[in-house]
């Protein structure tokens, strides 16, 4: 049945744990993980609550085949309000975490209430104890691991946690598992640390068992692995790691530089996974050490890097951890474009080494780097001075700027304390908020939505802020996924984003990647769950599903306030063209989609669910 049925929910102002059922009527229409989890965050928390408020939840969730031999069946969402956006916050992750949850015994975590000072939770199968964290609240997350696997004396032990920046409070501070995996966006970090938890340590003996149909689901799985293994897209993913999006995007003119005043970034090939395996000069070798997959995947589209030795971030340096000088978490493509393209910056080891404290005090790359190359656009203005940014010169390309920066905001010091609190917030303070590229107060991804006109609507409507991993119909419009679609048009945009934005609702719900539907399709899910899980589990009634987890995402969003006037584009993307390559003089007019996109999604014209809908979805 893969569901473990059990919920182990934690109530740190008592310090007390409770197993209870799982809600199986709710699994039977939202799976699991992230729609799942939207079901109890809508029963359980009001949708106006003050995301750092103790009365806000923080649910850590698996899908029915996470922990199975599915392909990329390693991942886990948290899902609570964020505090960055006020919308629903829901924020995958995958490396080993998920895995060890389900084999602990556990579909879903539930934190709730806030501990009177720092505590980390210990769950060992059914065993749940919340213990002192006091030796390594203040500590980074690198540091809390060692100290946690000391202390427990279990080099098998799975551990989520956060840095300082989620203890302080940091806006788009995350949860990071296995060093350097994170449930990254959305601010899921300050929740946790607004309820005085460290960390939560896993350990799990019981496997994964009760499949309704071993025979079955081990062909639907090979079925499903080897047509992975066949796609041109995955293999890229392989071989070069999702960076090998830069040079591609660079060159359909939709890589967005310098906050998004151009489309293409003339030095992209310098930040490229390309030039990630190329050795250096100094000491012969590449910045790329070598790939590596989460738990269960057959893509490993994971990269471990190392910085040059004799790099100014690091050289001479006895401050850092241990990690800066080794093997850590490499350069994914949006770390690397909005850590070094959006800030103008083109030095490889530069952007890792950024990368690496994002990943050493979890924090959320796209918005850090956005944030800063915002904070360049104002002092390039004349609007923010040296004075204002404690001497700084936030000029773009400014590599050792761009350094000092993320580290202030890892260290919660000095100028870095305005900076954890978001791009719009801090364009807000200066006069400024048309400078912040943002839907719902998120940052953006590294497409061009004047270039990827899908992608424009996909940001205004995403129910997290701007994202490009809720509906990603760059994979049709510019890399022909699963049909090539023209970037620049406007017609039959809406019903695209409808099927791909209930698609990864699917894979998301059933604790699955994202990427191997580059691949895979519903259809192949489908049969994997048919055979996984009690039940007759259609192509059809996934589809279904995953309509219903997006409008339930939807309707708390309503619930807390927001309007159709919160799903627009930044004026940037709306009224200033592209200024080269293939999408010159190109913007985004949403007004030619957003409508056509509410009727296709059977809501109403100010972005309400028509009853209509809500009934037939079950809602």
């Amino acid at each position: 049945m893969s569901w473990t049925k059990k919920v182990l929910r934690i109530n740190l102002t008592n310090r007390t744990s409770s197993e209870e059922p799982l809600n199986m009527e709710w699994a039977e229409l939202y799976l699991g993980q992230r729609g799942l989890a939207t079901k109890y965050l809508t029963e359980e928390v009001d949708p106006t609550v003050e995301p750092l408020a103790p009365e806000n939840k923080l649910y850590m969730v698996t899908g029915p085949l996470t922990g199975t031999m599915a392909s990329t069946g390693g991942r886990y969402s948290c899902v609570t309000k964020s505090p960055l956006t006020n919308a629903l916050a829901c924020s995958n992750s995958g490396g080993f975490f998920g895995n060890e949850m389900k084999c602990a015994g556990w579909d879903m975590i539930i934190l709730e209430g806030k501990a009177s000072s720092p505590v980390y939770i210990s769950i060992v199968d059914e065993k749940c104890e919340i213990l002192p964290a006091d030796e390594i609240w203040g500590k980074s997350v690198w540091e809390a691991d060692e100290w946690l696997h000391n202390k427990h004396q279990d080099p098998q032990l799975r551990i989520a946690a956060i840095g300082l920046p989620g203890e302080k409070g940091n806006l788009y501070s995350a949860i990071v598992n296995d060093l350097h995996r994170a449930a990254g966006r959305s601010g899921v970090g300050a929740v946790m640390g607004s309820k005085n938890v460290k960390a939560v340590t896993l350990r799990g003996s019981k496997g994964v068992g009760n499949i309704k149909d071993p025979k079955r689901f081990f062909e639907a799985t090979n079925k499903a692995k080897k047509i992975i293994a066949d796609s041109e897209m995955t293999q890229g993913l392989s071989a070069l790691g999702t960076n090998v999006m830069m040079n591609h995007m660079n060159e359909v003119g939709a890589l967005p530089a310098r906050n998004w005043q151009d489309s293409t970034f003339d030095n992209a090939p310098k930040l490229s996974s390309e030039a990630m395996a190329v050795p250096r000069e100094s000491d012969g070798k590449p910045n790329l050490t070598r790939n590596a997959g989460c738990f269960a995947c057959t893509i490993s589209c994971g990269r471990i890097s190392t910085i040059d030795p004799e790099h100014f971030s690091i050289k001479n340096r006895d401050d850092i951890h241990k990690h800066f000088k080794g093997n850590s978490g490499g350069n994914e493509y949006e770390a690397a474009w909005a850590l070094g393209c959006d800030t103008g910056v083109d030095d490889l080891d530069a952007v890792t080494y950024a990368n690496f404290v994002c990943n050493e005090q979890a924090l959320d790359p796209i918005s850090a780097g956005a944030t800063i190359a915002a904070a360049m656009e104002l002092y390039e203005l004349g609007i923010l001075t040296k004075e204002d940014t404690g001497g700084i010169e936030m000029n773009f390309g400014n590599a050792e700027a761009m350094v000092e920066c993320i580290e202030l905001i890892a260290k919660h010091e000095g100028f870095g304390q305005e900076l954890a609190q978001s791009s719009l917030r801090f364009c807000e303070k200066y006069g400024r908020p048309d400078l912040a590229i943002v839907v719902k107060g998120q940052e953006f991804p590294a497409y061009d939505a004047r270039a990827v006109k899908g992608m424009g609507l996909g940001y205004a409507t995403s129910n997290r802020g701007a994202c490009h991993v809720r509906g990603y119909t760059n994979g049709s419009e510019t890399a022909g996924i699963p049909f090539k679609t023209d970037p620049l048009a406007y017609e039959g945009k809406a019903e695209l984003l409808m099927a791909f934005q209930d698609t990864t609702s699917v894979f998301d719900s059933a604790g699955i990647c994202t990427f191997s539907s580059f691949a895979q399709g519903i259809e192949e899910v489908a049969e994997q769950i048919d055979a996984a899980c009690e039940g007759d589990w259609t192509a059809e009634r996934l589809g279904q599903l995953g309509e219903r987890v997006w409008n339930l995402e939807r309707e708390f969003n309503n619930n807390a306030g927001f309007t159709a006037a919160d799903d627009t584009l930044p004026p940037r993307l709306l009224s200033e063209p592209v200024k080269a390559g293939p999408a010159k003089g190109e913007v985004c007019e949403l007004d030619r989609m957003l409508p056509e996109y509410y009727e296709v999604r059977g809501w109403n014209q100010d972005g309400t669910l028509k009853e209509a809908t809500k009934q037939r979805l079950s809602l």
